[in-house]
């Protein structure tokens, strides 16, 4: 059997023609982050820089770290949370937590300023703000200061109404069934 094979270049609009978008995936259901890696793979395919910081997650191993490594140099994956805060045996003070969220919003502020990205995926910024770990003004004062032509993805549970106020695509995930509920747990590839 084969396959065609799509040997084109596709070329995107240069920076001062475009329009940099405020995308937010949200809701209790799977997939928000999943969604955003499927935006990454398409940017990719135009030729661009994106920069994946994960504000929460932190200690597990799981398959993107993998698989973002194989779209280098496209793609970097900072991983700057120190785990999930106040789940899964979470058992690091508040302030390290809280710290580790202040010192990843500083260091998207400084990225999303270098020009070096075309997009850039704020990963579970909606869970730091939820649970106390950044203040939603924080947040708005970065999506205040993005460069016109800056596309961001904020993903997690739990978005502030002020910041799907401010974006200019929102979507809800939300959990119609899930294996978990019939005692099935987490698979590789699936859900890490």
């Amino acid at each position: 059997m084969s396959g065609n094979i799509l040997h084109s270049t596709l070329v995107s609009l240069p920076r001062e023609k475009r329009r940099g978008l405020v995308l937010v995936n949200t809701g209790d259901g799977k997939g928000k982050t999943t969604a955003a890696l499927g935006t990454v793979l398409r940017a990719v395919g135009y030729g661009w820089q994106v920069l994946i910081l994960q504000f929460v997650k932190g200690t597990w191993k799981y398959g993107e770290m993998e698989g973002v490594q194989r779209l280098a140099p496209n793609v970097e994956l900072v991983i700057m949370g120190k785990g999930f805060y106040k789940i899964l045996n979470d058992d690091l003070p508040e302030e390290v937590h809280r710290q580790a969220a202040r010192d990843a919003l500083a260091f998207a502020h400084e990225q999303m300023l270098s020009g070096k990205y075309d997009l850039i995926v704020l990963d579970e910024i909606n869970v730091a703000v939820q649970t106390g770990l950044l203040r939603v003004e924080d947040v708005l004062a970065l999506l205040d200061e993005r460069p016109p032509w800056l596309h961001l993805i904020l993903t997690g549970r739990g978005a502030p109404p002020e910041v799907i106020e401010r974006a200019d695509l929102v979507t809800e995930m939300r959990e119609i069934k899930h294996p978990y509920q019939q005692g099935i747990k987490a698979q590789r590839g699936i859900d890490y």
